[in-house]
């Protein structure tokens, strides 16, 4: 099963997909947040085969909404719409800041964050690590 993972981000929106099986994610680049994103995204989902699409979920640690949390959800729900595929809010929490280790310059790390959320949502899917499971609390 191919997932997709998005970081979104009011300027721009990282993107990663999972291997055929599932397993491991990769970045996959960037789209300007724009009109034609949902489109964009859509396209890419049948391009790909993807199956269901994971969106980093903007709350705090606590569960607190912040000032993107509507956005992201507005912009989960226009995927379902347009895709009908399954879209799941994962956790975001920490990814930008781990994706900074794997890409320290910024030109790639909105896409090393998605891979970081679609990461850890499928190593907790497939009954993944005690430490990835504590990422995504």
């Amino acid at each position: 099963m191919r997932y997709l993972g998005i970081d979104y981000g009011t300027r721009t929106v990282g993107l990663a997909l999972s291997d055929e099986s599932g397993a491991f994610a990769f970045p996959q680049g960037t789209l300007p947040n724009d009109a034609r994103l949902v489109g964009s995204v859509a396209a890419l989902a049948r391009e790909k085969g993807v199956q269901e699409i994971v969106v980093g979920d903007a709350r705090s640690l606590g569960g607190a909404a912040n000032p993107i949390t509507a956005e992201v959800e507005e912009f989960a729900a226009a995927l379902r719409a347009v895709t009908a595929l399954p879209v799941t809010l994962a956790s975001e929490a920490w990814s930008s800041m781990e994706a900074a280790r794997y890409a320290p310059d910024n030109v790639k790390r909105d896409e090393s964050a998605a891979a970081v959320i679609l990461q850890r949502f499928l190593d907790i899917h497939r009954g993944g690590s005690a430490k990835a499971k504590e990422g995504l609390e």
